[in-house]
């Protein structure tokens, strides 16, 4: 197991922040989402969707037209285009072959996420596409982690743990490996965390969007409150803000389930009362 750490509903309470009064959509945290693609425009709308529902200050969305007319339709609440923001989320919907082939828009905007100095949230797709660092989350599944290491997908199922210490140490970010249990680790391997409060029924297409969204929007929520006292966050604070992502996408997941299949839609219908009992009552319950 590697020594990694259980994260429950209780410890994500602390990590899982709140308006206040003197709050505006700014102070309260902006995250850019440069996700979707002309074949996959659902993802960037999974994941827009998801973190306006975990409680973010404002989403600005970049993407091809298809996708942010999905995204504006769905979300009209949602700005368009690039500008300051306290954290990104980059890569859903989009393949690691589009090396070369992005949209111009979808290009400039991973750029920018590259150069802009705050938190990344990675999806696998994206992973050769920007820069990465110690500022940068990596959210992979079994398979698409295997790639990453070039090893056989049945390594890292044997042992996630120590598949998902050895991804965070090659590449200098934190690494959120998906699974049953979601282990996560810091690049030095001084955090390791695992969380299990999801069900079976999550394993469905979508589930990654969604979890991209709920965890962009828990960073740029910190980052903004982090910037407002004049601090930053660093790995060991996107290591616990992935943990914490990842107990509320379970929870969210086990309400829509209740013990049956459910849509993504109806999972993100659930987050905002699993936020709301993390951060007035301290827990959640699936």
């Amino acid at each position: 197991m590697n020594d990694f750490v259980p994260f429950a509903p209780t410890d994500a309470a602390a990590w899982t922040t709140a308006p206040h009064g003197e709050s505006t959509k700014y102070r309260r945290g902006v995250l850019g989402v440069a996700t979707g693609s002309d074949q996959y425009p659902g993802a960037a709308v999974m994941g827009v969707d998801a973190a306006v529902h975990t409680g973010v200050g404002m989403v600005r969305y970049v993407g091809p037209s298809r996708a942010s007319d999905h995204v504006l339709t769905r979300r009209p609440e949602v700005v368009s285009g690039v500008g300051r923001v306290q954290a990104w989320l980059v890569g859903s919907g989009i393949s690691a072959g589009s090396v070369g082939g992005l949209d111009p828009t979808t290009a400039a905007a991973f750029a920018h996420a590259s150069d802009d100095g705050v938190p990344v949230v990675v999806d696998a797709g994206a992973i050769p596409l920007v820069d990465l660092g110690p500022l940068a989350v990596l959210t992979p599944h079994a398979g698409e982690l295997a790639s990453v290491l070039d090893v056989p997908r049945e390594s890292i199922e044997q042992d996630p743990g120590a598949a998902a210490l050895r991804a965070a140490s090659q590449t200098g970010s934190v690494v959120l490996l998906k699974g049953s249990d979601t282990h996560i680790a810091t690049p030095d391997g001084t955090v390791r965390l695992v969380a299990s409060s999801a069900t079976p029924w999550l394993a469905a297409a979508g589930a990654g969007d969604v979890l991209g969204g709920v965890l962009g929007a828990l960073v740029a929520t910190r980052q903004g409150a982090a910037e407002a006292s004049g601090s930053s966050l660093g790995p060991d604070d996107l290591a616990h803000l992935a943990a914490t992502a990842a107990v509320v996408h379970g929870i969210a997941a086990r309400r829509a389930s209740g013990g049956g299949p459910f849509t993504m839609t109806a999972l993100i219908e659930q987050l905002p009362g699993v936020v709301r009992d993390l951060v007035v009552d301290g827990d959640a319950r699936g």
